[in-house]
């Protein structure tokens, strides 16, 4: 099918839960729906890997079970300054659940591919260009022409690129790595303290960077590879001032690993960028939108998962309404973000990272992380959290 009606570039949550809730909203439609990517599933995806319960509720909106994918339940998640801070736990279930990418896109691949969708994998796309009749993409495999494309590409994507070249870029810089479990030499007493926290199988998130730069935290929580217990590492800034004096992160991380007894050379550590959403963000232009990590993901804990999941639910209406009315200029899109359950978290984290973010004192981040417990989860779970339970629903 090389002239479909609906195009989605990329094959990742984003693209995929487009295609998912299309398929199941507006029936009609999925025999004209083409998925493209670049590489073939499972490919390897650098991310961290972290579900929310938000992103399972989706999912689970969709009669999808990711308890099908490989995964590790943290038991609670430690949100702390310099290793004291509040805890969050679910008593009842697991707080988060941890997946590796490649094992979960392929699971969304497979699960779109049983709708009767197909996703052509290895395919370069070079350009998009938008007009007044349809879109033409071109590939390495040749032109496709479609009345509407979904920019589900990611950060680096060239959707983005070619339909709002002038638009500014925020992006947030990430490094991560994965350790072993308990192989560790050389431990210091207070290490071997530390290391403590790695039995219990919780998530830890600390904000201690923040005074001297750091726009974010380093992080550390369980996963597996291929069936072995692993702990992913890894440091988020935000960048939100970019020109401002920052240390080195790689920097920042190794000191955090060393309080653990960790070297971090002795690992490959690898890094990506994150676009991060802002209200002023453009998301569309006539019969192309972005979703995802095109569009924007949360500039406070570069969040991208649930968010992609959620662009999926948003934009599956827009395109549904869009074949319905004959109107293809995708105006209402952003406003349609913007008022759902996505895009007021989306807006709560943008505004919350500008505060936590740009204080940098000590005693504020003490202030923020161990002494305003109550009023810090209070304000998590009602603007930051559940979410999902208020993005659009056609069944």
């Amino acid at each position: 099918m090389q002239n479909p009606d609906i195009l989605i570039l990329g094959a990742g949550p984003a693209g995929l839960s487009t295609a998912l809730h299309l398929a199941r909203d507006f029936p009609h439609l999925t025999s004209r729906i083409l998925v493209l990517d670049k590489v073939r599933h499972p490919r390897p995806k650098l991310c961290a890997g972290g579900l929310v319960r938000d992103a399972e509720a989706i999912l689970q909106r969709l009669g999808l079970d990711v308890d099908e994918v490989p995964h590790v339940d943290a038991s609670a998640a430690h949100f702390d300054f310099e290793g004291r801070g509040l805890s969050i736990r679910n008593r009842k279930s697991h707080t988060l659940r941890v997946i590796r990418r490649n094992e979960f896109d392929a699971w969304l691949a497979g699960k779109v591919r049983e709708q009767g969708i197909e996703i052509r994998e290895q395919v370069n796309v070079k350009d998009v260009k938008p007009d007044d009749e349809g879109v033409t993409v071109v590939t390495d495999q040749g032109e496709f022409r479609a009345q509407v494309v979904v920019g589900a590409d990611g950060s680096k994507g060239v959707t983005r690129r070619c339909v709002l070249p002038r638009e500014p870029v925020h992006t947030a810089r990430v490094l991560e790595v994965i350790t072993p479990v308990g192989q560790i030499a050389n431990l210091s007493s207070k290490a071997q303290i530390g290391n403590l926290r790695h039995k219990k199988n919780e998530a830890f998130f600390d904000f201690f960077g923040v005074p001297s730069g750091v726009e974010g935290y380093t992080w550390d929580f369980p996963t597996q590879i291929q069936g072995q217990p692993m702990r992913c590492w890894g440091i988020f800034d935000a960048n939100l001032n970019p020109d401002s004096d920052k240390p080195a992160l790689k920097e920042t991380l190794a000191e955090e690993m060393s309080r653990h007894g960790f070297e971090l050379g002795d690992y490959e550590l690898q890094g990506h960028p994150i676009r991060w959403y802002a209200p002023w963000t453009r998301i569309s232009v006539p019969r192309v939108l972005l979703a995802g990590d095109a569009a924007g993901a949360d500039p406070l804990f570069g969040e991208g998962i649930s968010m992609a999941l959620g662009y999926g639910a948003v934009a599956s209406v827009e395109i549904g309404e869009a074949f319905q009315r004959g109107d293809f200029s995708f105006r209402r899109y952003p406003r349609r973000v913007a008022r759902s359950g996505l895009g007021q978290t989306l807006l709560v984290r943008w505004v919350i990272a500008q505060v936590v973010y740009n204080f940098k004192w000590r005693w504020f981040q003490i202030l923020l992380w161990r002494l305003l417990q109550p009023i810090v989860v209070a304000v998590a779970w009602i603007f930051v959290l559940n979410w999902a339970g208020r993005l659009p629903n056609k069944k």
